[in-house]
């Protein structure tokens, strides 16, 4: 019984992770476990925001540096700018992309009426139908980590999010959205050496 318990806890755990709406593209580590790397730095200064702008991209630039630089520090890499050997540096971009098809989205709800026999279409259905087809706006970070002396590529991660709200403009639910997206982008960095 117990196993069983440990074995439906980590299945619940799973589907709520696959349920997050946040897509990662890692690329292979291999590179950049050969740079033995341990300290890093950034390759680009904080974005200066003398207005006060509450634009987003004002809001997300602090947001990114500080997870980042706590996902990092707890895989035990060390931010200093003098020693560093690594540099990180990230690109933010919203987008759109078209969302699955009602087809797809529902299991076989087809938007042309026609007889299916033994099929039962309920409301529920047909809501989620909707809600998953069109349009979709995303949110994109792309982190990138580069060699300081060769100022090459040695890993980058691609991170898209489904927003549900494009004109949220609140810190603390950002900051908790882009630490998942973050630490889940950064999962497949080594631990450093």
């Amino acid at each position: 019984m117990r196993s069983f318990t440990t074995v439906a806890s980590l299945l619940f755990a799973l589907a709520l992770g696959a349920c997050s709406g946040i897509e990662t593209r890692p690329t292979d580590t291999a590179e950049f476990v050969a740079g033995n790397f341990t300290y890093f730095k950034w390759r680009s200064e904080p974005l200066a925001n003398p207005g006060g702008s509450s634009d987003p991209m004002y809001l997300m630039d602090p947001i990114i540096r500080r997870q980042v630089n706590a996902n990092l520090s707890a895989k035990g890499y060390v931010l200093n700018p003098e020693k560093a050997q690594f540099s990180v540096d990230y690109l933010q971009a919203i987008a759109l992309r078209e969302g699955v098809s009602s087809q797809d989205a529902s299991g076989g709800i087809d938007p042309i009426p026609s007889a299916r026999p033994n099929r039962q279409i309920n409301q529920a259905m047909v809501d989620n139908a909707n809600a998953l087809s069109g349009v979709q706006t995303t949110n994109n970070i792309a982190i990138q980590l580069n060699d300081v002396e060769t100022q090459e590529e040695v890993w980058r991660v691609i991170i898209t999010k489904i927003v549900e709200n494009v004109n949220e403009r609140d810190p603390d639910r950002m900051e908790n959205s882009i630490g998942r997206a973050i630490q889940q982008g950064l999962s497949t960095l080594p631990d450093a050496s």
